[in-house]
């Protein structure tokens, strides 16, 4: 679902009761534990983190007018969504998430490439969830995404 809001705090009063916890919860694992650089913004309708233009002036390839994407999270119709551009991007810690995942949840991983799926509020491993976003520096993220994703030659 999409929500017009110009900051995370006005997406987060427009959420359902039940989704508000959950997303703030969510956002102060994010922001306590992603590295140093990154921003937090509204993208594309959701709470997203960033590399901001003042790091990375070249901004997102697709829409430079825009940074760099790296993580969002969002209240979806059916479940809570936290989009990961690192889960995409590296195989290593696809596996390494995968293999964590049931030692936090029991019921099923539910994923599509960059997208984690959370039907169910109290099945958000949150501390999971924090050492993911302390495994891509943001140095080491943009190191891949020049090299592998846009195919800069350095």
């Amino acid at each position: 679902m999409k929500y017009k809001a110009n900051s995370p705090e006005e997406y987060i009063r427009q959420l359902p009761e039940d989704r508000q916890e959950a997303i703030e919860k969510l956002r102060k694992t994010i922001k306590e534990n992603l590295p140093k650089g990154f921003e937090e913004t509204m993208s594309y309708g959701m709470i997203g983190y960033v590399i901001p233009h003042s790091i990375y002036p070249s901004g997102y390839h697709v829409n430079p007018k825009e940074p760099l994407p790296f993580m969002s999270i969002a209240s979806q119709k059916n479940f809570i969504g936290l989009y990961h551009m690192g889960i995409y991007s590296y195989p290593d810690i696809l596996a390494w998430f995968q293999q964590e995942y049931p030692k936090y949840v029991k019921t099923k991983l539910d994923m599509g490439k960059g997208c984690i799926r959370f039907k169910k509020m109290g099945n958000i491993p949150y501390d999971l969830i924090a050492e993911l976003c302390r495994k891509i520096t943001l140095e080491d993220y943009l190191r891949k995404y020049e090299t592998e994703i846009i195919g800069i030659k350095k």
